[in-house]
């Protein structure tokens, strides 16, 4: 389960920004976890919200990607696929724990502990109005976009 409420966390983030909760009160904005930097659906899920981004600006709403890599790793993905959102790295797992995104996965046929690809939005109150769980990634981003849309 998400929160109802944003909880007031500050974490490193690409560009040499920090992704403040509080700074972002008053602001509409998308957290959508992945599980890691440079593989090819989190690439895909990334460059699907590269190339929508301008619609996101329009409509009033900022994009982040979170993972638990650390902001390195994130610096070498957002400059080899030409992000223009920051990426929020979160290897604490701070964030992805308060949205409960951290599930028992099978890999290869033993269970890992990961990131499930989901989405999250988020109003200018700081509130989750809206959640994807369990993201596949074609069409997602645009469904996504048509939701943000609406709210105007």
């Amino acid at each position: 389960m998400p929160p109802e409420v944003v909880p007031v966390l500050s974490l490193a983030m690409t560009g040499g920004a920090t992704f403040d909760t509080l700074a972002l009160q008053g602001q509409r904005y998308i957290l959508y976890f992945y599980p890691k930097d440079s593989t090819p659906g989190c690439t895909t899920e990334g460059n699907d919200f590269r190339i929508h981004h301008d619609a996101f600006v329009a409509a009033g709403v900022q994009v982040f990607g979170v993972s638990r890599d650390g902001v390195k790793s994130h610096e070498n993905f957002k400059g080899k696929q030409c992000f223009p959102f920051e990426l929020v790295s979160d290897p604490e797992e701070a964030l992805c724990e308060a949205f409960g995104v951290m599930k028992l996965k099978n890999m290869y046929g033993k269970q890992v502990r990961g990131v499930e690809r989901s989405t999250f939005v988020i109003d200018t109150d700081g509130r989750v109005i809206r959640e994807w769980r369990g993201v596949k990634v074609p069409g997602h981003v645009e469904e996504v976009l048509e939701f943000v849309q609406s709210l105007k």
